[in-house]
Order: structure tokens, then sequence, then C-alpha cells
């Protein structure tokens, strides 16, 4: 099966700048629920013909938004300065999943629609299969795979150890939006994850924070000798609490800092409005300032302020490309910076 110029040709500009990458070919791993097979599913009648966003992902050290038709992907590598307008149409859809062994994302087979205001962008019928989310359960035992430990700094008081496949680099760290991070030890899948509990138990570090609690560091984050003193220091700690497990320790791996790729020298806006809710109908439109992990700040053209989207919420929507609009039909949350904490000593 292959698509032709004109296919290609009709892709909508709702990235400008993107690329278009023909993915038109059979799936050979069978993915089922109750009998249906995702290579023969039936069409579905509702089935939208806009294209549906799959978020913000990182690879190879670049941001890319994406977003499907089928078995169709349009991407597009993310610029601070690019202008973007999109007009969402429901329902939410689920993106699908990523089977074992498939190197690009397979179509949800049942066009499911899924909850418009929560977190899940999969039906539970792809959740079941995904790849990526039975390693984060543990569904896993072992792959064959090098993965590494790391460190990852998301400010004072929010240290996370969590590993990841050795042949992903940094794109994970990217992806949680990691301030700085530094890879501790290097193994097996097995080895790797009785690592991270290891370092878990001890109270050194964390498997996992909230994105508020991540986001609401981007104020105050210290400088670079201060997070590099932090994961140094907390490194060393875990190498002694590794010490005799089945792994390699990596004591010289340096540490790495995105706090300038991110546009946070400066910290955030000192004000901005959050996004917390989308719906069908709402237009969301702005000018991209570089991405910090999976979000992105939109300054908005009548000077209103910045708004900070969780492209997670903007996943499974349909998306239009739309020019002269402002941004409407969304839920905003006002976010200021906190005063800094007075710390002159009490007189009495």
């Amino acid at each position: 099966m292959h698509c032709s110029g004109g296919m290609r040709a009709a892709i909508p500009r709702l990235f400008p700048g993107g690329r278009a990458r023909c993915q038109c070919r059979q799936v050979a791993s069978l993915f089922r629920r109750g009998g249906t097979d995702v290579t023969t599913a039936p069409q579905h009648p509702d089935r939208p013909g806009g294209w549906i966003s799959t978020g913000l992902s990182w690879h190879e050290g670049r941001p890319r938004l994406g977003a499907v038709h089928g078995t169709r992907t349009h991407e597009r590598v993310v610029a601070a300065g690019t202008e973007v307008g999109w007009l969402l149409g429901g329902p939410r859809r689920c993106t699908g999943a990523w089977l074992a062994g498939a190197t690009e994302r397979t179509p949800c087979p049942h066009h499911a629609a899924i909850d418009p205001h929560g977190g899940a962008v999969q039906c539970p019928a792809c959740q079941s299969v995904d790849r990526g989310l039975a390693l984060a359960r543990d569904q896993i035992l072992d792959d064959g795979r090098t993965y590494l430990l790391y460190l990852a700094w998301f400010g004072d008081g929010l240290l996370k150890v969590g590993l990841t496949a050795e042949q992903r680099g940094d794109s994970r760290l990217l992806e949680q939006g990691a301030l700085a991070y530094v890879f501790t030890a290097r193994g097996g899948l097995p080895a790797i994850r009785r690592a991270e509990l290891t370092v878990a138990a001890s109270g050194l570090a964390r498997e996992r924070f909230k994105s508020r609690a991540k986001t609401d560091r981007w104020w105050t984050h210290g400088d670079a000798p201060h997070r590099r003193e932090v994961l140094a220091d907390a490194r060393a700690r875990a190498h002694q609490l590794l010490d005799g497990h089945a792994l390699e320790l990596l004591a010289d791996r340096p540490v790495t800092d995105h706090v300038d790729r991110f546009g946070l020298a400066g910290g955030a806006p000192e004000s901005y409005r959050y996004v917390g809710g989308l719906a069908h109908g709402a237009v969301l439109t702005g000018t991209l300032r570089p991405p910090v992990g999976r979000h992105l700040f939109l300054d908005q053209a009548d000077g209103s302020g910045p708004l900070l989207l969780d492209t997670r919420l903007l996943t499974g929507w349909t998306l239009t490309a739309v020019a002269g609009r402002a941004t409407t039909g969304v839920a905003l949350e006002e976010r200021v910076r906190p005063p800094e904490p007075d710390t002159q000593e009490a007189l009495f």
C-alpha cells in the first residue's frame, strides 16, 4: 500500500515548516480486542477527515509536534518564534499504541473516543498492548536491551530516579522537562530496575513528581554550578547504595544541563495562564517559545501574556489550521511568580 503524490500534497500546514512521512505499509503485528485485527479493522462512518494531534515528543535532541491521519504522520520540528493556529474538533480520539517490535505507532482499530479532560491519551484496549506502558508498569521483565539509570533534577527538593533505553539517548529526559540530569549506571533491564527501586527506597530520589510541582520550580532553579553539585553528590551517594549490584557504575558521565535549551535561563515568565482544559470548537493560537519538555509557551498577539500548554492535553483532538484568530474556548488558570521568602531574622 502506497501514498500517492496527491495525498502528500493534501497534507495541511498544521505546523508551518513541518514534514510528512508516508507510513502506509501494512502492520505485521496483530492488535486484537474482541477478535478485531488492526490491519483489517472496519472503517468508521464517523471517522473525521482531519489530522489528530499526537502531541510533542523529542527525537535526537529535537522537539517535534505530530499529527496522524490513519497511517500517515505529519511532523514539524518546533522552533521558537513560529506562529501556530489550531481549531480543535471533537470528539477526542485515542491515538493508538506502540506495539512490541514496531517502529511506528499503530492506529487505534476502534477509533475510540476518550475523556476530553483526562490525562490518558489511549483507550483501555490500546493501553493494554502498549509496550511503553507495559514497561512502566513492570509487565516486561527483560527485553534484551541495554538500559541507563539516571538522576534528574527538576528543582531543589525534586530529584528523580528513573531508567531509559540506551538507544533513546536523552530523549526521555528532554520529554520530562528535566532541568539537568546525569546517567548513573548501565545494564540490562532487570538490574537497572532493581537499582532504580534501591535508590528510590533509600529516599535519595523519587520515581515521579506531579507536573505542577515541576513547573513551579521554573521560576527559581538556581545556577548551573549548583545543579552540577547536587547531581554529582547524588550520583556518588547512589553508587554507594548500588555497590555489589550486577551493573556498570558510570562515574565519569558529565552532568547535562537543559535550562538554556528550554529558554529558562531567566526563569519562567513572571505570570502566565495555564491551559487547564480544551474542548470541541476551541481555538488555540500564539507564537511559540522554546519548548520545556512537553510544554509550550504561546505568546498571544493581543499582548495579554503567554499561555502554557501541556501538549498531552492537545493529544487526540482533530486539528484544523487557522490564521488571524484569537485563542478562545479554553480553560485558563492564572499563575504568578510567588514572592521571594522573607529571610530577615525576627527582631523579637
